[in-house]
């Protein structure tokens, strides 16, 4: 099969474009798919850059991406939901990527199905991005109909499902973003903009009972002065991989588990609950996300779709910041 791999750590030049990798073969549980396409997510750029080396010991080459969208074209033993043909979606976790490939192999679990009103270009886009907000808006924090959400980096992967998610469960949506993508996320829901840029969001921003974090530990004294006492924030990013970066791998990791815990602490001092996570795989949360789509709660954006073989072209796309929804990679 032909599969973008890494050959060492470092910037989008790692990357080798291989023809001849060995396809691999679903064990008892598992599911080979036929990748039509990927996305890139910021984790696998900083997976890339050997952010995350100290916690995920790869062997490398290796296939990075977490999305997927394609047909099964095998099962192992043991498998009994899914059936050669079937067209579904997944993201597995970072313990095993590998959707940057025409053909890889998922847990059972993971999968769920393709939306039919989707292409697979679009469907792609969706399940790891899906996944965190839904897990941070309604498992984490609990949402509420009525409730007032700060959706921060509301034009971003996980932003721009966080607000539809937020207005499907009748929530009041306030989200940042810069300028220039204030009518896109006002198409999707949001009924308060802030532009960051022009004025302190913090500042801005008031009485919000569930701010969805994405800025990270820096940013967290700041979203506790937004959040009405007995509100709640939902953490999906604490800034490893900056730390590690900066001071190495073992200092970056046990300072910010410092970080976390001052932040945790402060927050419940307060009487507003701090929870901070990562998204886990989850194929009937997928199956769920395949009817919002047909039923048009939930809709797909799409920046940019890149061919397998431009793959360090959209991971430069993603570390410049400047990035509308999602950026997609056909594998086929």
């Amino acid at each position: 099969m032909r599969a973008a791999r890494i050959t060492a750590y470092g910037g989008p030049e790692v990357f080798s474009i291989d023809d001849d990798v060995p396809a691999p073969t679903p064990g008892r549980g598992q599911v080979q798919v036929a990748v039509h396409a990927s996305s890139v997510n910021p984790i696998d750029t900083k997976i890339r850059a050997g952010a995350f080396r100290a916690a995920l010991r790869y062997e490398l080459p290796r296939a990075l991406g977490m999305d997927l969208s394609g047909v099964v074209s095998a099962v192992g033993d043991g498998v009994t939901r899914w059936q050669v043909g079937d067209e579904v979606i997944a993201s597995p976790g970072p313990k095993t990527p590998g959707t940057y490939a025409e053909v890889t192999v998922v847990e059972q679990s993971e999968l769920g199905r393709k939306p039919a009103n989707l292409t697979h270009a679009e469907a792609a886009s969706l399940p790891l991005a899906f996944l965190t907000a839904w897990q941070a808006l309604v498992d984490k924090s609990k949402l509420a109909e009525g409730e007032r959400v700060l959706v921060q980096a509301g034009a971003g992967g996980v932003g721009t499902l966080a607000i539809q998610i937020g207005k499907h469960l009748g929530a009041h949506v306030i989200t940042t973003c810069s300028a220039r993508n204030a009518e896109l996320v006002r198409s999707l829901g949001a009924d308060q903009v802030i532009d960051y840029r022009a004025e302190p969001w913090h500042e801005v921003a008031r009485d919000v009972d569930v701010v969805l974090d994405a800025l990270g530990l820096p940013e967290a004294r700041k979203a506790r002065k937004v959040v009405r006492k007995g509100g709640r924030i939902v953490g999906i990013s604490v800034g490893l991989p900056e730390r590690v970066k900066k001071v190495g791998p073992v200092l970056g990791i046990l300072g910010t588990g410092v970080a976390l815990a001052c932040a945790v602490t402060g927050s419940r001092l307060r009487g507003i609950p701090s929870r901070f996570f990562t998204r886990r795989p989850d194929g009937a949360q997928l199956d769920m996300l395949a009817e919002l789509c047909e039923r048009g709660v939930i809709r797909p954006v799409i920046d940019t779709i890149y061919p397998l073989d431009r793959i360090g072209d959209a991971h430069r796309h993603s570390e410049s910041g400047r990035v509308a929804g999602k950026l997609v990679i056909a594998t086929r």
